[in-house]
């Protein structure tokens, strides 16, 4: 029986763990039609990974969805690849595994420099590729992010707190919100959205469910991005779109200028006003010109941009 992708709740389906040739890896997957390989950030897992494909795209229908957890988070163990390129060469054995032969490819934040492994590595499986706000070379963790991360290390390790600090972030969005979108108009407008709102309340209240089997994975990218060289380390062919705020305080809007440049055929969705959740603050906008890039005959971008060309949107939610 075929799942609606659409009618699952915004936590996606349940998790299934794939053996594949390097080993097994967890995701979660629903529908039919043209693949997308959805590639979650930190503090991130299936479930993340799975709202971000329902960000990108208006509707799932007639689309099947991949959404993994990468290694390191929920139920992937971090031997399985705790580098970009072992990440990608996985994401590899797990289409095999289920019988997939190309897919979009959709990565946010700490999910870029896998996604661009897998495109740089296996270009013949990656129709399209879509990155947002993503970390694509090197990049210091800013002091107040690892602080954060420290904190959230000693709640993992309180039984019940985790839950309990779920339940106030699904009972109070804005002071959650108030974090990730300072501008109190934009805010407001964010989560009075019928798709952003929704889907950005679902997003904060995930990071407290399973805090402690979020934690590997993060502070493995955390490590290995600032060692990180710049990425992509081979060609890219696929047809890409770029998002990236230039108000990121987490990933500085220059991952994005240098990605553009590595890859001249890709288009850049410059958000003059957009932070690290752009994706949510500006999902109209975003959604218009990630769409067509999910669609089994993705052909490259109407109007590639490069660097040099960089088009401002003064576009937000409305």
């Amino acid at each position: 029986m075929t799942v609606d992708s659409d009618a699952l709740p915004l936590a996606g389906p349940a998790p299934v763990s794939v053996r594949t040739s390097r080993g097994a890896i967890q995701c979660a997957i629903a529908g039919e039609g043209p693949a997308i390989l959805a590639v979650h950030g930190g503090m991130g897992g299936h479930d993340q990974s799975w709202l971000l494909a329902r960000a990108l795209a208006e509707t799932l229908r007639g689309k099947r969805v991949v959404a993994v957890s990468r290694p390191g988070y929920l139920g992937s163990a971090l031997e399985l690849g705790a580098s970009p390129d072992e990440q990608a060469d996985l994401y590899g054995a797990l289409l095999d595994a289920i019988g997939i032969t190309t897919v979009a490819v959709v990565a946010v934040s700490a999910g870029g420099p896998s996604a661009l492994q897998f495109a740089a590595r296996h270009p013949s499986r990656c129709r399209s590729l879509v990155l947002v706000s993503a970390c694509t070379g090197t990049l210091q963790t800013p002091p107040e992010i690892a602080a954060r991360l420290r904190m959230m290390r000693h709640l993992a390790r309180l039984p019940g707190l985790p839950r309990v600090l779920r339940w106030q972030a699904e009972r109070n969005p804005q002071a959650g919100a108030r974090r990730s979108i300072p501008d109190d108009a934009m805010r407001e407008r964010t989560l009075r959205h019928p798709a952003a709102g929704p889907l950005f309340g679902a997003l904060q209240s995930s990071v407290f469910r399973h805090l402690h089997a979020r934690l590997p994975g993060t502070i493995n990218d955390i490590a290995r991005f600032a060692a990180l060289g710049q990425l992509p380390e081979g060609s890219i062919s696929a047809p890409t779109l770029v998002v990236h705020g230039r108000a990121d305080n987490v990933v500085p809007f220059s991952h994005a200028e240098n990605v553009c440049r590595a890859i001249p055929q890709a288009k850049l969705l410059a958000l003059p006003d957009g932070g690290h959740v752009s994706l949510f603050t500006h999902l109209d906008v975003v959604r218009q010109e990630a769409e067509p890039l999910l669609d089994a005959r993705a052909g490259a971008p109407s109007h590639p941009l490069r660097v040099e060309d960089l088009h401002e949107s003064n576009t937000a939610q409305t």
